[in-house]
């Protein structure tokens, strides 16, 4: 497995913008090393670890684009109706064999290889048939009319699908348009992940006071899930020194990814900083953002690590802005540079202070034609419910100072990164 040497620099003091810190992940990383092959069916989701070379032409052949009638334009130069003899039917699947002589025309379906001496098509609807054995066409036409090229969708010998590329229905259907049964795709990355803190609790166990149970596995275990990861859970972990460095030796000598919910802030037991300190490096631990300031990146040996904080927004906010890159570049994907946005109108105040991003829960809908958006209720980072019943965030940059409601907002819809 190859790794990126570490940033030389001192861990930051000053908390990280969303865009340093991205850069900071993204240029460390490698794709893991290590592909299989693969069913296509079996290939769903997964990442294509070489290029797929079309074996052939697609379409094969030159045929018709719709239902109608294979002539030759030399035969349909003029403006009004040109009456041309019926000599066969062509069917997808059923090429007609004959040759198109002058006057003559073929009665084609859509998809249908093109009969020799034709180099063009009309349309059923342009025709009117004068009896059982003639047809007459209106209005000119051109060759190369309503047809379909050979090798105009792949070319025989280019590639129809690049190395790096991850495999969704389209392509899938891509691939087996070329006969091809197998690809060969990267393996799937390995990521480890556990809670931390005294304070979390497994479901199935009864809650001791001051405890909550442990949802943040549960949504990582969604998201890793999604991503077509290899997952190792490895449970909660107390907040005990000896306790942190066995899981954190265990997940490094067993996975690429290390991902771990709380105990990354500067509180009295939060120990992960400064445990992965000693076992490796950090090279950040604090981010210019709301929801999730407290975030660390590093590595322990080969293994990337990633401390999310503790509270459930927090864990899902950073994940999706920082982390699900991170994974698919390790996965030999290359993310977009930046997130998308759409520009909504809000239709609420949002009280905010200026020097922090913020990432605000929220419902985006068309209304009257025009992009709408309301917050879904209290924006606390433990507050879960603002994320189930959101489809995208609200950005507010850091020179961001509130809204009124009325005034246009940036929205970064959940479908497409969630």
């Amino acid at each position: 497995m190859t790794r990126s040497p570490a940033p030389a620099t001192a861990t930051p003091r000053t908390a990280l913008s969303v865009e340093d810190a991205r850069h900071s992940i993204l240029s460390s990383l490698r794709p893991v090393d290590g592909w299989a092959s693969v069913a296509i069916r079996d290939a769903l989701g997964r990442v294509l670890a070489k290029d797929v070379i079309a074996p052939h032409n697609v379409p094969a052949h030159d045929n018709s684009a719709m239902d109608g009638y294979a002539v030759s334009s030399a035969d349909c130069q003029g403006t009004g109706e040109t009456p041309l003899k019926i000599v066969g039917t062509a069917m997808a699947g059923n090429a007609f064999s004959g040759l198109i002589g002058p006057g003559q025309a073929v009665r084609i379906m859509t998809g249908a290889m093109l009969p020799r001496g034709a180099d063009c098509v009309i349309p059923q609807e342009d025709t009117v048939r004068a009896d059982t054995e003639s047809v007459v066409l209106r209005g000119p036409l051109r060759a190369g009319d309503n047809i379909r090229r050979a090798g105009e969708d792949l070319t025989h010998g280019a590639p129809a699908l690049t190395a790096g590329t991850r495999i969704g229905p389209a392509e899938l259907g891509l691939i087996a348009s070329l006969g091809i049964a197998e690809v060969q795709v990267r393996r799937r990355l390995r990521v480890a992940f556990f809670s931390t803190g005294d304070e979390v609790a497994s479901i199935g166990h009864p809650l001791a006071p001051g405890q909550i149970y442990d949802s943040n596995r549960y949504t990582l275990f969604g998201a890793l899930t999604r991503l077509g990861c290899e997952l190792i859970d490895m449970g909660v972990i107390p907040d005990r020194p000896a306790a942190l460095e066995d899981a954190f030796t265990r997940a490094a000598r067993n996975a690429d990814v290390i991902l771990t919910s709380g105990g990354v802030s500067v509180g009295e037991a939060d120990f992960i900083k400064d445990m992965v300190n000693r076992l490796g490096q950090v090279d950040f631990w604090k981010l210019n953002i709301k929801p999730g300031r407290p975030m660390a990146f590093g590595c322990i040996g080969d293994t990337w690590m990633f401390g999310l904080p503790g509270n459930p927004v927090a864990v899902m906010v950073t994940f999706y802005q920082f982390v699900q890159d991170a994974l698919l570049t390790l996965m030999g994907v290359t993310p977009l540079p930046e997130r998308p946005t759409l520009p909504a109108r809000c239709l609420a105040d949002i009280r905010k202070r200026p020097g922090r991003r913020e990432f605000i829960r929220a419902i985006v809908r068309q209304q009257d034609g025009d992009w709408i958006v309301t917050p879904t209720g209290a924006q606390g980072s433990g507050v879960l419910r603002s994320m189930a019943d959101a489809n995208c965030f609200i950005v507010l940059d850091e020179t961001n100072a509130g809204v009124t409601a009325g005034d246009a907002v940036a929205v970064q819809l959940f479908e497409g990164i969630v």
